[in-house]
């Protein structure tokens, strides 16, 4: 280790932080700690096939009234616990602050230490090369220009590597010194939960993500993975200065962001169901026509009056004498039913016989347009009733603004809650945290006990589920 290096007493080591956690541990010993781990030990012994079923039952019984033991201790404790928490964790505040601090301090003088060494080590390697250049001129002076050239290639690679070595060295100790940094704060959160037992606080998570964010901030990598969002705001900027100035009128008003976020809306569903496969590492070459026929079932049954249209040479259907309510059920049930038929159709290609979605897809994109062309005889199934096109995607007045009426479309509000759907399942549930595992590494997943069957059938199920309710919008 450097010896310039200032050793600075970490959290876990202050002694009063010690003493606080070990009455804690104390204090939380027959209580909330033996609760917990009870209850790991009922789910552990319940998904056990080693222990016969009665056995199971019996030490369940016994494990349940120990809980119920455990948890008079914890309302016994819970006073004092939270107290010495509240205590704890305050003092634990205060000494991360100086800790923190006295961190700080430390790396940012070794990376001013660092860059003032990288500026004097490529002085050095500089006049050396310069000295070593005009000694091997002297030394190769009167031989041929060819030595000498190579000589000096040789020369000036070697001062190149060096120069590299003093980047490569810079940047490490820059990179320690930030890490230790970025260490300290992580410690004092730790700390924190550890005092809580485990429980999160708000707050410093998202300090603690902000700081993860930059400590990981790589611009080339964000570009990277960013540059279509940059590339599409760029353009959006640059249409909305020049709409103006083309007379085309001021494109950022009230009405023409709804208008955009209305023609979003019925997209989203399809993009959530596409995101799911892509998540898979794969993608649907199916969702256009999936939409299409999740269309036609709609506009077959939605349709006001007699069908133009006949479905397979069969007579043509009237849907108007059931209630408007059954029939919007009606039509939406059999566009996600259909859709989900298809895309599981699809997946099992994918999930058992592991061909690669963009195959299986492409398949059951054949045979879906084979069946609308042949089935509807490639005639347009009409229009839909307009009470019912009203009542699902019309819009709510809000106001007037000058003489324009200002209205809210309602496919907003369906889109807005199948988002909320998505990113729910996607983050938190054990489901979505397969979805992830699958996509990243099938082969893992299904060592560390996923079923990457059930996950990548899920997937395609919850596909057609998105395909079928946006076609139906």
């Amino acid at each position: 280790m450097n010896a310039d290096y200032q050793e600075i007493m970490e959290l876990t080591e202050d002694p009063k932080i010690i003493e606080y956690s070990q009455t804690l541990n104390k204090l939380r010993e027959n209580g909330v700690n033996k609760i917990k781990k009870l209850r790991q030990d009922i789910v552990a012994l319940r998904k056990s096939k080693m222990v016969h079923p009665q056995e199971k039952r019996k030490q369940i019984k016994a494990w349940k009234e120990e809980i119920h033991l455990a948890k008079k201790d914890a309302a016994q404790n819970k006073a004092a616990i939270d107290e010495l928490v509240k205590e704890s964790v305050a003092y634990a505040n205060k000494a991360a602050k100086t800790f923190i601090e006295q961190v700080t301090i430390r790396e940012d003088e070794a990376i001013a230490k660092a860059k003032q060494a990288y500026l004097e080590e490529v002085r050095t390697i500089k006049e050396e090369a310069k000295r070593s250049e005009t000694a091997i001129r002297s030394e190769y002076k009167g031989r041929s220009r060819k030595e000498l050239k190579a000589e000096l290639e040789a020369h000036r690679y070697k001062t190149k590597t060096a120069l590299f070595d003093a980047r490569s060295h810079r940047q490490q100790a820059i990179d320690q010194a930030l890490a230790a940094k970025n260490q300290a704060f992580v410690d004092h959160v730790q700390t924190n939960r550890n005092l809580r037992n485990g429980k999160t606080k708000f707050s410093e998570d998202r300090q603690l993500k902000r700081r993860e964010y930059r400590y990981n901030f790589k611009l080339s990598q964000f570009l990277l993975a960013n540059g279509l969002y940059i590339a599409i705001g760029i353009f959006f900027i640059v249409v909305i200065i020049l709409a103006p100035l083309s007379g085309a009128g001021n494109l950022l008003t009230l009405p023409n962001i709804l208008t955009i976020l209305e023609q979003a809306s019925t997209r989203m569903f399809f993009a959530l169901g596409v995101a799911g496969l892509i998540l898979l590492a794969g993608t649907d070459l199916s969702v256009g026509r999936m939409v299409a026929l999740g269309a036609v079932t709609t506009g077959l049954i939605l349709h006001p009056g007699k069908n133009i249209v006949s479905v397979f040479r069969y007579p043509t259907w009237d849907f108007t004498p059931m209630a408007m309510s059954n029939r919007v059920l009606m039509a939406l049930g059999l566009s996600i039913l259909l859709c989900v038929a298809f895309s599981s159709f699809a997946g099992v290609f994918t999930a058992r016989l592991k061909i690669h979605p963009f195959i299986s897809t492409l398949a059951t994109q054949l045979i879906i347009y084979g069946l609308l062309f042949f089935g509807t005889s490639g005639t347009p199934v009409g229009s839909i009733d307009r009470n019912i096109k009203d009542a699902i995607g019309g819009r709510w007045i809000l106001g007037q603004i000058g003489s324009q009426y200002v209205t809210f479309p309602k496919l907003i509000i369906p889109a807005l809650f199948a988002i909320f759907i998505a990113w729910f399942i996607w983050n938190k549930t054990i489901f979505g945290k397969n979805m992830y595992a699958v996509g990243g590494n099938a082969e893992a997943a299904s060592v560390s006990g996923i079923s990457v069957f059930k996950v990548t059938m899920g997937v395609f199920i919850m596909a057609g589920i998105f395909y079928g309710s946006g076609a139906f919008l």
